[in-house]
């Protein structure tokens, strides 16, 4: 069943980075796709290509990688804090990480002209990507500091935290919102809107390490959160070291949400739909849900972009409104579920 599960999603997934890769403003015909593609990798000499490729490598190709990369990494965040608090309503803006580097990347564009300017300019096009991806360290460090009591960290009082953390980041954002000019406001709405638009091969090297350290570290978590599903206790009885998975799951999570926000801004509920679409599709085991929820939110996040660059061209729409589109109405049918008790 696995691998029907995952030849499903690959192919979804090729489908979707195809027409990714083809559809936009300047479109190439799916014909003309293959002889673009070659000419960008050198195996043909094609001048007629030219414009094709210069689309294909400048524009489209960063794009699609950018939005794969964040549509899995929030996707996979989003399952291991459902695992670890066994709750399906669980998303990795609950533990306030998503507010944090929010707060981060904001101050950094309010003050970019201002007080901080002799600071954040030198850092060019890698300033955001910083001050988000510390921002949502720090969140995450502050809460781990709250949770633990010698040595072992309280997932109940991790969760009250991340909520309040969560609510104080949104109130200073807010607050310099409130005190920025026309032009930092404008700058500011569109990026808390979530856009893939300056997407570049730069923002893709600034994503590429945390996707690595997800690859790498990310499926060590499936059995352990496996074990979460029989309770916190009977895990311990099987073996698993709960502390350690609950600190790794954090820090991942940590690293997955503040490395997306740092390059696409807030983009939400690609944490919470997915992961609970995966457990409909395969169960609730993590050896499914994990991988198979990176695949299906790089897919999501990917057609979402295809809908955003169409639907008001030659405008663009922010991804984050077509992505709170689609997932606004299935968080009301899982609340709606809960309420009736379809998860008991």
């Amino acid at each position: 069943m696995r691998g029907t599960i995952f030849a499903a999603l690959g192919v979804l997934l090729l489908c979707a980075i195809t027409l990714s890769l083809a559809i936009g403003p300047t479109g190439i015909s799916l014909q003309a796709l293959p002889r673009a593609i070659s000419a960008s990798l050198g195996w043909v000499d094609d001048p007629a290509a030219a414009r094709d490729r210069l689309v294909l490598i400048d524009l489209r190709l960063p794009r699609t990688l950018l939005a794969g990369f964040v549509g899995a990494a929030l996707a996979v965040s989003g399952a291991m804090m459902q695992g670890m608090f066994r709750n399906p309503l669980a998303d990795p803006g609950l533990i306030g990480v998503s507010s944090g580097a929010a707060l981060a990347a904001v101050a950094t564009i309010a003050f970019s002209h201002g007080v901080a300017a002799n600071f954040i300019q030198p850092l060019g096009i890698y300033a955001l990507p910083i001050a988000a991806f510390t921002g949502g360290l720090i969140t995450t460090l502050t809460l781990v500091a709250i949770s633990s009591r010698r040595g072992h960290l309280a997932i109940g009082t991790l969760l009250l935290a991340g909520i309040a953390l969560g609510a104080l980041a949104g109130a200073i954002t807010g607050f310099i919102s409130y005190s920025s000019d026309d032009r930092e406001l404008r700058d500011l709405t569109l990026w808390m809107m979530g856009s893939l638009s300056g997407a570049s091969w730069p923002k893709v090297g600034a994503i590429l390490p945390f996707a690595v350290v997800l690859a790498i570290f990310v499926p060590r978590l499936m059995r352990e959160l496996n074990g979460f599903l029989l309770g916190e206790v009977e895990a311990m009885h099987l073996g698993v070291d709960t502390e350690k998975t609950k600190k790794l799951a954090v820090v991942m999570t940590a690293a997955g949400v503040g490395a997306a926000v740092a390059v696409a801004g807030v983009i939400g509920f690609v944490g919470l739909v997915v992961p609970h679409v995966m457990r409909l599709i395969g169960g609730p085991d993590h050896r499914i849900v994990l991988p198979g929820s990176a695949l299906l939110g790089a897919v999501l996040v990917i057609f979402a972009d295809i809908v955003a660059r169409m639907a008001v061209s030659p405008a663009e729409m922010p991804v984050g409104i077509v992505l709170a589109a689609i997932g606004a109405p299935v968080f009301l049918h899982l609340v709606l579920r809960r309420g009736m008790g379809g998860w008991e």
